[in-house]
């Protein structure tokens, strides 16, 4: 059977499984599957301490069947397995058993978590009633160690697509204390939150990398050594090279104190008056109108909006924000703005 988790399009945020795992784990097996550095071991273990469960893991890469089934032993004339401690401990009480990276697990593992998934039995013990029983892994697509998932396991468990949701993420970081350069930064280019795995084993933006940069500057900062060159270094090795230098050249110029974009299209009378800054937001937007993943931005807009964002700008602006993109900014209703800017250059 081929991967049968590529072929799920719906999604669900962070929150939303957290909220999933807390009504069905106790009876369902979960499987939480997404790009790594989403956050997905960490909703898990905040599930359970919200639930007032200990959290156990076990990692699928660096375990070995006998680890879930247990050893076994003679009783008499009969063998008998010894379940793993970490699995039913000698206290029967209900905890939260978080298998990670299942997906990367090798076929015989797998196999051994069969009973555990669907009946919550190891052998002929079962598991604490109550006990909540989620799994958590990469996709195949994430170029992340994953093995093809058998049929007989997907149809144990309920598979939950999980999506970053920048909203969310923000939230948590204020929560959590996370630099502010940082959050300003997502806040006002979202798509660098969570980038695409790369095909080279190079440093790429995801939640947990960001998270990462922010600790380490901290770090840097507190002893004294948070300078240009170490910025761009600690940078470039943690998160993508096209957000490592949009994010250093607004650190170090310190303009991070910009809103959205679209709040500059509605109010161009509040655009920065530093050319720096004024600088990053054309290229933005040059970026935003010849991107159609990022089009959105632009919707709900009207001609006349748009109109009167680009009159605003100085003339050398205006020409660096329409050129080779004229037709996408016909397209938003800027034909008014094409055609004066067309007669005062041309004086036709």
């Amino acid at each position: 059977m081929s991967n049968p988790e590529e072929r799920l399009s719906e999604t669900v945020t962070l929150s939303e499984a957290k909220s999933l795992i807390r009504v069905l784990a106790h009876q369902q097996s979960l499987l939480l599957l997404s790009p790594p550095g989403v956050g997905k071991s960490d909703s898990v273990a905040q599930a359970a301490r919200e639930a007032g469960l200990e959290c156990r893991s076990l990692l699928g890469t660096q375990i070995a069947p006998e680890d879930v089934s247990g050893i076994p032993r003679i009783v008499g004339e009969r063998s008998v397995f010894c379940p793993p401690r970490i699995l039913l401990p000698e206290n029967p009480k209900p905890f939260c058993l978080f298998l990670d990276e299942l997906p990367a697990c090798a076929p015989d593992i797998q196999k051994a978590f069969y009973s555990l998934l669907l009946e919550r039995r190891i052998g002929e013990h079962f598991l604490p009633k109550g006990t909540w029983v989620v799994a958590a892994g990469n996709r195949a697509e994430d170029r992340a160690l994953v093995r093809s998932l058998s049929s007989a396991l997907v149809n144990r468990v309920t598979l939950l697509q999980v999506r970053v949701d920048n909203r969310e993420w923000l939230q948590w970081a204020a929560q959590n204390g996370i630099r502010h350069d940082i959050l300003a930064f997502i806040a006002l280019i979202p798509a660098a939150l969570m980038r695409p795995v790369p095909k080279e084993p190079v440093s790429f933006s995801t939640p947990r990398a960001w998270v990462s940069l922010a600790r380490s500057m901290d770090l840097a900062q507190q002893n004294g050594i948070l300078t240009r060159a170490t910025c761009r270094a600690l940078a470039f090795g943690t998160v993508s090279a096209e957000d490592a230098a949009v994010f250093t050249a607004m650190w170090e110029n310190q303009i991070m104190e910009l809103e959205p974009l679209d709040y500059y299209l509605r109010n161009p009378k509040h655009l920065p008056e530093s050319p720096v800054a004024l600088w990053f937001i054309i290229n933005r937007l040059r970026d935003a109108v010849t991107n159609r993943q990022q089009a959105r931005l632009f919707d709900g807009f009207t001609p006349a909006e748009i109109n009167a964002f680009l009159v605003s700008l100085p003339n050398e602006m205006l020409c660096a924000l329409l050129i080779d993109a004229v037709p996408a900014w016909a397209k938003l209703g800027a034909e008014d703005t094409l055609i004066s800017l067309f007669h005062e250059l041309t004086g036709l």
